[in-house]
C-alpha cells in the first residue's frame, strides 16, 4: 500500500524559515533510513504558499488566486510518499520522524483495486500503462 504523509505548514515554514543545519542533517538521516528500508518512494519540501496559486473550478469557469493563503493550518509544507505493508507501518515510521513540533497527516493513496467495479476496464488498463511509464522514467 502507498501512503502520503502530509507535513502541515507552520508560521515558520510559511515565512520561509529554513532552520539550523542540524535540522537538515537529522531529516537527511531519517530519509536515508526510509530509503534503506525500501519504503521511500518520494519526499520533498514545498516553498511557502506566497509563491503558489490556487485554481478554483465552478462549472466551466476557473479562478486563479495567487498566494499567500491566510489559513496556515490548511496548508502543507512538504510530503513523503511511502510504500508500506500496512497503515500501521506508515504510522510507526512517522512516529520516528525528527519533528519536534507541528503536525503530519497520513493518508492512503487510492490503488486501482480500491475502486472495484466502478472503474471501467479500459480506464484501469490506461492507469496501469501510465504508472508503468512513470516508473520507467524514474
Amino acid at each position: 500500500m502507498r501512503c502520503m504523509v502530509i507535513v502541515k505548514a507552520t508560521p515558520a515554514s510559511e515565512a520561509g524559515e529554513m532552520g539550523p543545519p542540524e535540522v537538515f542533517e537529522e531529516m537527511g538521516r531519517f530519509n536515508e533510513q526510509l530509503m534503506k528500508a525500501g519504503v521511500l518512494l518520494a519526499g520533498e519540501g514545498l516553498h511557502p504558499s506566497s509563491t503558489g496559486a490556487r485554481i478554483t473550478f465552478d462549472g466551466d469557469a476557473t479562478t486563479v488566486t495567487d498566494g499567500p493563503f491566510a489559513e496556515t493550518k490548511e496548508l502543507i509544507a512538504g510530503f513523503w510518499i511511502l510504500q508500506v505493508k500496512s497503515f500501521d507501518e506508515a504510522v510507526e515510521w512517522m512516529r520516528r520522524s525528527p519533528f519536534r513540533e507541528g503536525t503530519i497527516e497520513i493518508r492512503r493513496v487510492f490503488e486501482a483495486e480500491d475502486f472495484g467495479d466502478a472503474m471501467p476496464d479500459e480506464v484501469r488498463a490506461s492507469e496501469e500503462r501510465m504508472r508503468a511509464e512513470l516508473t520507467d522514467r524514474q
